[in-house]
């Protein structure tokens, strides 16, 4: 009967995803057992079933619960109460509260239903998703249960020594993504703890106490660990904070906050949680595919042979994303055939994170992320999984980094912060967006997620794609000013020594040069240089007759300071020059200060490059007399007063046009690039950055580095380690071994050689490095040589008997010699003695050729068999007898001699029934028809023998005419 339909809001009920493979059908009946039909929540299984076969998972759980038991339709909505169970041969997804079915990509045994599935859960649901691992195989579900927890949800895993199966919960479990591991009889307890835990806690906003008790928690993990999260988002750190209570049974915060005072484990173990460790290989495929087609041709366009491409990666976690940017620059270097040098930086808070990253290796559902052709470039299969290959992890340094308290990387080309600013407030967010334009070149690339942005800082960026959020870094002093404003930790004192690349250095003094400056002091207008957007960058003469700082917040915009009725002016000859390239000269402007008239020629010059991006304005003030009133009404006496009026109008509106025009085109310049130059702090210019904070960023850098290289340092060490190990295996392998091999490489030089192949080749340890035809060998006339010359030519080994001088028989193989990266490198010569085998089968041929000799003699025709009833040998009248040849005789059986005349049904009888049973029969008599022989009458006689040499049985078959009468 089907279901009442739920009048629960989509989204009111949390969701839990279930996920198991092999053992799962126990663990999901001991689990519904214990949930009470009416617990609020909706339950979603995701099983590894086979493709080809109908699932009756439906039907037994059924048996175990109240729940409805239904089998996912496609478009189907999730209702509380319910159990919803995914079909064979489908992938499984959650989309607002609504089940999405569609065929699997991957062949199978590559499939991750669910991984796939418990993603679109933390996606769909957020802090309301629960996911529960059970039993199963292989590592399916550890990175669904990570982004999970990522997005504030609870994850489940089931006690290892209560599975089944334990291999996936083993793998959430050292991966660290289990809040809670339970028997799954247990889990039902934590799941109706947990939903009467969160309806209290979102009935009411936060009591006073709680805002305390919070204040308290932030102090005691700040004094335990170091590191403030009082700029995070208050609701991430209160879910999490709500999972440690929830997991520990304490439901009051206060009473938490004295458990984390007293408990440092437990603070450590918040620092884990508080940290946001979730990421994948290339998410967001299409931000890659932007990233490598249009992003980074516009960096390396134009550059120089030998350019260092500095990348940071902030915020790394375990370090996907680096990894995919360099495999990105890998790609690009191939098809480019430009090879450039590369200087990657991943930091991170979480030194675990890290240690992953270092580690390079990831489990097997990243097929899930990766493209088949870029695992098998990048990646090296193990058993746990996949290992980044050399060639991509040399290109990333790893390092631990507060991006908010330590100083950023600087001259950085890219710098990708995704997924890391949503998790603070916005003030810390509006902090380091000055920081990592700071961190770039005029240029550079800013790349955030599809979630983030740069929020008012429009003008030190310019977009590059709104849709993936990459931004180029604009040319500006602002960044600077704005992270002095906002106190950045990294952010020296104002009082400190100006930036190197501004500073006057002083020279020596001469008098050429005392001449310049007294000339520049005495006849050069007083000036300043700005940038185009008007930022005064230096100063030269008293510029406070034309500029004042104005009312407000401090700004160094030569606009904003000139004096009322200079700014439009100045204005309209600022946009001629940034827009136009032009220069404005000696234009007359008349403005007051203080009911005071002044006369002044302003004029504003663009200057040349000094770097490429970096133009500069020079802005000079010169005074001009101002007319008195008495020479002015002389003047208007002297001439006729209208015309003269009509002049000085027309030339007043042309002046008011252009300056209305320049008014227009700024204004709309502003709309159209959202620019807020005029509302931000801009309290200090360029030459506040001083050579201090170069030095601490370097040092940062330095740091990074040397714990970089100390990491490769044990690295190396452990490897040589193993390598240590593995030689002494060999060594005791190959002396152990009686089988006498020889190493050589592609000119035939030996490489290694062990001490059983001295007693063909004369071989000494001296010898290692020397051409192995500088040998004089004991092989009686064969050139191996040049059979190994063959092998490496065609690859095919060689195999043959060879005897030394001194009568002992090898069994030689030449087999190609190739590395661990399928090259061929040489050959591999080895010498197994034989000498044994060989007397062995001499013996046996002496016997052999004794017992046919004797058969012969005999005269009578006789047949020895095999087990199989083969013919062995026949003697020389058996031939004659039958007129058959030995080419068509020996080794086929009897009953196929002559065309199958020999299938005689008393022979049959006589040599499969009478012969096993007894060891001998003589005398019987047999009659056939032989074609071209006539009617024969036989006598036959069969004895069982045993070849000694050879341990086999024989049958030994004498035939004997018996004259018609």
């Amino acid at each position: 009967m089907e279901p009442k339909a739920s009048t629960a809001q989509p989204g009111a009920f949390p969701i839990v995803g279930l996920g198991a493979s092999a053992g799962g059908l126990e663990a999901f009946e001991a689990f519904f057992r214990h949930v009470p039909a009416e617990s609020g929540m909706a339950f979603v299984l995701v099983q590894h079933l086979d493709p080809s076969h109908a699932s009756i998972l439906t039907e037994i759980l059924q048996r175990t619960t109240a729940m409805p038991v239904v089998e996912v339709t496609d478009q189907m909505v999730v209702e509380p109460n319910r159990v919803y169970v995914i079909p064979p041969n489908r992938e499984m997804a959650l989309f607002h509260g609504t089940l999405l079915l569609r065929l699997p990509e991957q062949v199978r045994g590559q499939r991750m239903p669910i991984d796939a599935f418990l993603r679109s859960l933390a996606e769909d649901q957020g802090e309301k998703a629960i996911g529960i691992l059970l039993s199963g195989t292989g590592t399916d579900g550890t990175l669904g249960l990570r982004a999970l927890l990522g997005n504030g949800g609870i994850s489940l895993v089931q006690e290892p020594s209560t599975a089944q199966y334990d291999g996936m919960p083993q793998s959430a479990i050292h991966a660290g993504f289990a809040t809670h591991v339970l028997p799954p009889e247990r889990m039902s307890k934590v799941l109706l703890a947990s939903r009467q835990h969160r309806v209290k806690g979102g009935a009411a906003p936060p009591a006073l106490a709680t805002v305390g008790s919070m204040n308290q928690i932030m102090m005691t993990l700040r004094s335990v660990t170091g590191h403030d999260f009082s700029g995070y988002k208050k609701s991430t750190i209160g879910r999490r904070i709500e999972r440690r209570m929830a997991q520990h049974n304490i439901e009051d915060a206060e009473v938490y906050a004295r458990f984390l005072k007293n408990q440092p484990a437990e603070a450590h173990a918040l620092f884990r949680e508080l940290l946001i460790n979730v990421t994948s290989f290339f998410r967001d495929p299409e931000a890659f595919a932007t990233l490598k087609n249009e992003v980074l041709p516009q960096i390396l366009a134009d550059k120089p042979d030998g350019y260092i491409l500095r990348v940071w990666v902030a915020g790394c976690a375990t370090g996907e994303e680096a990894y995919s940017i360099a495999m990105v620059l890998r790609e690009v270097m191939e098809e480019a055939r430009h090879p450039f040098s590369v200087q990657l930086y991943s930091t991170d808070l979480d030194d675990d994170a890290i240690a992953t990253a270092r580690a390079g290796l990831y489990p097997p559902n990243i097929t899930q992320d990766v493209t088949p052709e870029r695992l098998r470039r990048f990646f090296a299969k193990e058993d746990a999984g996949y290992r980044v290959k050399k060639d991509i992890r040399e290109m990333v340094v790893f390092a631990i980094q507060n991006v908010i308290k330590d100083p950023p990387f600087t001259k950085m080309d890219l710098v990708s912060c995704r997924n890391l600013m949503i998790y603070l407030e916005a003030d810390l967010q509006k902090r380091l967006i000055p920081a990592f334009h700071y961190a770039l070149k005029p240029g550079g690339v800013l790349l955030l997620s599809p979630s983030e942005s740069i929020g008012g800082h429009t003008d030190l960026f310019s977009p590059l794609s709104r849709k993936w959020k990459f931004y180029r870094a604009t040319p500006t002093t602002a960044s600077v000013r704005t992270a002095m404003a906002g106190s950045l930790s990294w952010a020296t004192d104002p009082a400190a020594s100006p930036q190197a690349d501004v500073m006057i250095k002083a020279k020596d003094v001469n008098i050429a040069e005392l001449t310049r400056r007294a000339l520049v002091q005495s006849f050069a207008p007083a000036s300043v240089v700005t940038d185009l957007r008007g930022d005064i960058l230096y100063v030269h003469g008293d510029t406070g007759k034309y500029l004042r700082p104005p009312p407000g917040l401090a700004t160094l915009n030569v606009v904003d300071m000139a004096h009322e009725g200079l700014q439009m002016e100045l204005r309209a000859a600022l946009n001629l020059a940034v827009r136009q390239r032009a220069p404005t000269l000696g234009r007359d402007v008349l403005f007051s200060v203080a009911d005071e008239p002044r006369r002044v020629s302003l004029g504003v010059r663009p200057l040349a490059d000094l770097e490429p991006g970096q133009e500069i304005l020079l802005v000079s003030f010169q005074d001009l007399p101002v007319q008195s009133p008495q020479k002015s009404r002389r003047r208007k006496s002297a001439t006729s007063a209208e015309p003269s009026r009509v002049e000085e109008l027309e030339r007043d509106l042309a002046y008011t046009r252009e300056n209305l025009q320049a008014t227009i085109e700024e204004q709309q310049s502003s709309n159209e690039e959202l620019k807020s130059t005029n509302e931000e702090l801009q309290s200090t210019n360029e030459e506040l950055q001083s050579t201090n904070e170069e030095l601490e960023t370097s040092k940062e850098e330095l740091q990074s580095v040397n714990e970089e290289l100390v990491t490769v340092n044990a690295e190396l060490q452990a490897k040589i380690e193993e390598l240590a190990g593995m030689q002494n295996d060999m060594k005791n392998l190959l002396d152990n071994i009686n089988i006498g091999t020889i190493f050589l490489d592609d000119r035939f030089k030996i490489r290694r050689f062990t001490r059983e192949a001295a007693k063909v080749y004369r071989v000494v340890a001296t010898d290692i490095g020397r051409p192995l035809s500088d040998i004089k060998s004991d092989l009686d006339g064969d050139d191996l040589l040049a059979r190994a010359q063959t092998v490496i030519e065609t690859l095919i080994p060689h195999e043959q008997e060879v005897r030394t001088i001194a009568g002992e028989w090898y069994l030689t193989r030449i087999q190609p010699y190739r590395t661990l990266d399928n090259v061929i490198d040489g050959v591999v010569m080895t010498f197994a003695g034989i000498s044994d085998r060989k007397a062995a089968e001499t013996s046996e041929r002496q016997g052999f050729d004794i017992a046919e000799a004797i058969i012969d003699a005999i005269g009578k025709p006789m047949l020895v068999l095999d087990e199989g009833l083969a013919v062995v040998s026949a003697s020389c009248s058996f031939y004659q007898e039958f007129r058959l040849v030995p080419a068509e005789t020996r080794g086929r059986p009897i009953y196929a001699l002559g065309n199958r005349q020999w299938d005689i049904p008393a022979l049959r009888t006589l040599l499969e029934t009478i012969l096993p049973q007894e060891q001998s029969f003589d005398g019987l008599e047999v009659e056939h028809v032989f074609a071209g022989l006539g009617h024969r009458k036989m006598r036959l006689s069969g004895r069982r023998i045993f070849c000694k040499s050879s341990g086999r049985p024989l049958i030994l078959l004498t035939v004997e005419d018996i004259a018609e009468t």
